[in-house]
């Protein structure tokens, strides 16, 4: 149940309501960006995982403190360079010499919520080590599955920017990945509040749990109840055939990629207070759950990912929309 400050339980609230509460909660420390929350919150519901990208100092890393904040769940912190090795995430066995036998320590990916910073500063071994656990929910030690905590979300976030030793991800690692968002400046009205409300400290600090990890849960059933009318599966549908037969793209959106955008859809529905996924869900959705997901050819590779959403946007608007 959602828990006031005080730790009152409310068992009265409804999804809308527990949504909303979630949602304000981390609106109070990461000022002017409701959507950027919004579609952080949307992976969460969707049980998937979020990369956040931008250059430093915009707020990426504080979204992922105040989203794990928010839920009772346990959170682990990762940041990732150069030297980081696989075990470093997952975990390893030692010789317990009391026990007289080797026993598994679990690594930092064995949380509730994962904040994996910087993670194109590692190497593509160690970035591997979470594919397991993003795609199966489980990760392998020493020859032993271990299933990680429900609910399981990354949170990951990358600078595009800088370069220098720094390892691309995989487009295997990138499909994994929900959502794509940048998270950009705020307005100015934003930073001066925010300006004013780090005089004293870090806010992200004074927050406190307004969801637990059954309530989590709870939400992530409920958007799998989510009605999707046939016309909008063909909508979907419609949408990832047009990049598939797109002559500006060398690979188009995957099947995993139409799963997403229908899962995404579902999610942002029951943000939106709504039983049923409307055209303007999927519309929204298509840039931050499908850019990462294609590979363009030609002048459109090396210029910068504005090109590849300009391409998305206008081929969705090329899309007749079902009425």
């Amino acid at each position: 149940m959602g828990k006031t400050q005080d730790g009152l339980a409310r068992p009265d609230l409804v999804p809308s309501d527990l949504i909303q509460t979630l949602e304000s909660n981390i609106n109070r420390v990461v000022l002017g960006k409701s959507e950027v929350v919004r579609l952080c919150v949307v992976a969460l519901l969707a049980g998937e995982h979020v990369l956040l990208e931008d250059v430093p100092g915009v707020g990426k890393t504080l979204i992922g403190k105040a989203l794990a904040r928010s839920v009772t769940g346990t959170f682990h912190r990762i940041q990732f360079t150069p030297d980081l090795m696989p075990a470093d995430i997952t975990g390893s066995t030692i010789f317990d010499p009391r026990e007289q036998k080797f026993v598994v320590v679990p690594g930092p990916i064995f949380a509730n919520i994962v904040l994996a910073d910087e993670i194109n500063r590692t190497t593509p071994r160690t970035q591997s080590a979470l594919l397991e656990a993003m795609a199966e929910r489980q990760v392998s030690i020493d020859a032993q599955t271990l299933h990680l905590p429900e609910p399981f979300m990354v949170i990951a976030t990358q600078n595009p920017l800088e370069f220098e030793g720094t390892y691309p991800l995989p487009e295997s690692q990138l499909d994994r990945f929900l959502l794509r968002i940048s998270v950009g400046y705020p307005d100015r009205d934003s930073e001066r509040t925010l300006l004013q409300a780090h005089r004293l400290g870090q806010p992200v600090d004074e927050l406190y749990p307004v969801l637990d990890c059954q309530e989590v849960l709870a939400l992530q059933a409920a958007v799998r109840e989510v009605h999707v009318e046939p016309a909008i599966v063909d909508y979907i549908l419609d949408i990832v055939a047009a990049t598939r037969n797109c002559p500006e793209l060398h690979v188009g959106v995957s099947v995993r990629g139409s799963l997403a955008l229908y899962r995404a859809s579902q999610a942002l529905a029951l943000v939106e207070g709504r039983s049923y996924v409307v055209p303007d869900d999927v519309k929204s959705l298509v840039v931050p759950v499908l850019a990462h997901r294609v590979i363009p050819r030609g002048y459109l590779r090396g210029e910068q990912r504005s090109a590849v959403e300009a391409l998305l946007a206008r081929l969705v608007e090329e899309v007749p929309v079902p009425t």
